[in-house]
């Protein structure tokens, strides 16, 4: 037996302990999480800093070094997600559905947990914590396996974490790690099917495309962002410039900055030079459509058929002049992956278009897609961005963890 296998076992056992816990233990394993990650603070910074250090060393991007970093504001707000998830209500044992049938049968539907969670994921150690707090308060038991780039961040995160499950009475193995980063574990570990209920991958296309097609359980898709911001006809033009460099870049290496601009041919020329004002402030490298390079000049480079289909993670912007809000759905709908897409506009009619036309899991009028996350859609923390249909879809918080169980209450009663 493999070390992965027997660490699935050891899942396999804690999820007996874990799916029956009340919630009151689970809240209390959450908050001494909480407490322990700000008291363990210092090493974790410093198993961090040994992995900037190492990515540095490889040449990683800025922006990617900017998803690997932790700091004490942001463990302070890892910290504020894992108290967040702690104060929301606790969706198992929830009743979605009662009925009394015509021969007495009474039947409910209660919410239980999935299991046993596996998560492969890539260089965002946050996600160790966010994962781990969200499956704790919803029953289910969580096998992490990180990328190699984070692996002394999510080693310490996840010692810290199993250290305070043990002081609250939960077994350590509620929250396993895997340490090894290799291909072949990860491919290990989509075939356990005899263990895993459920495996979520987190990260760029070809490892969400990877789990896909090899996990032999189901897989709930997440975090591809090819995301759009359209600029209409009948904007504020100076509020198309501030989202867009919202969009674009607070955080470009997230799956809910924007990718591309879509812009009506009506106001280009006079929004263009606004937008690329903002853009240049971070000296973004913009990818454009003819009529895009026409007004900005060579500053812009000619966009290819391949950029418009691409989610960059870094400061470059695709943009392309549309005739109106019909060739902006299209488009979107065409190039998007479905995550998050926004319109600006003061039209109330050409908003509504947009919303009900649109196929993404967030849809946007007149504000940035970097809201679409957990913490901000009010869930404390997210397991992901679902961009599928099935199940989940958009940030998956605590009901998205959970699947239904009938309950059937009789009084004798046999089936003629």
């Amino acid at each position: 037996m493999t070390i992965l296998e027997t660490m699935a076992q050891s899942a396999k056992y804690a999820e007996r302990v874990l799916s029956i816990a009340g919630t009151k233990e689970k809240n209390q394993a959450l908050l001494n999480i909480a407490s322990c990650l700000l008291t363990r603070q210092a090493e974790i910074l410093e198993a961090n800093e040994a992995d900037l250090e190492a990515a540095r060393a490889n040449g990683m991007s800025d922006s990617l070094l900017d998803r690997l970093t932790l700091t004490e504001e942001r463990i302070a707000g890892i910290v504020e997600g894992v108290r967040q998830v702690a104060a929301l209500p606790d969706p198992i044992g929830e009743v979605t559905k009662m009925t009394k049938r015509p021969n007495g049968l009474i039947i409910g539907r209660r919410r239980v947990p999935l299991g046993v969670i596996g998560i492969i994921y890539e260089a965002r150690p946050n996600v160790t914590v966010d994962a781990a707090a969200l499956c704790l308060k919803s029953g289910n038991v969580v096998i992490l396996r990180g990328g190699k780039e984070a692996i002394h961040s999510n080693t310490a995160l996840s010692t810290v974490m199993r250290d305070a499950l043990e002081q609250t009475g939960f077994p350590r193995d509620c929250i396993c790690f895997v340490h090894d980063t290799s291909h072949a574990v990860a491919n290990e570990m989509m075939g356990l099917v005899d263990y895993i209920d459920v495996l979520i991958p987190r990260g760029g296309a070809g490892l969400i495309q990877t789990v896909v097609a090899n996990a032999k359980m189901p897989v709930i898709q997440t975090g591809v962002g090819n995301c759009h911001i359209y600029v209409d006809s009948e904007a504020n033009l100076q509020m198309g410039a501030e989202i867009i460099y919202n969009a674009k870049c607070s955080r470009p290496s997230v799956c809910n900055a924007a990718e591309t601009l879509l812009v009506s041919r009506a106001i280009a020329r006079e929004f263009l030079p606004m937008a690329k004002q903002f853009l240049d402030k971070k000296k973004v490298e913009l990818r454009g459509c003819s009529a895009t390079k026409e007004i900005l000049g060579d500053t812009v480079k000619v966009a290819t058929k391949e950029d418009y289909y691409t989610e960059y993670g870094d400061y470059i912007l695709a943009i392309k002049v549309v005739s109106g809000v019909e060739e902006a759905i299209r488009f979107i709908n065409k190039h998007g992956t479905g995550h998050s897409e926004a319109i600006v506009t003061n039209n109330y009619f050409t908003a509504q278009k947009f919303l009900n036309e649109v196929d993404a899991a967030a849809v946007y009028v007149n504000a940035s897609t970097r809201f679409t996350d957990g913490f901000e859609f009010g869930l404390g923390a997210e397991i992901g961005i679902s961009t599928q249909k099935m199940h989940a879809r958009g940030p998956m918080g605590l009901e998205e963890l959970t699947t239904g169980k009938y309950v059937v209450y009789g009084e004798g009663q046999i089936r003629k």
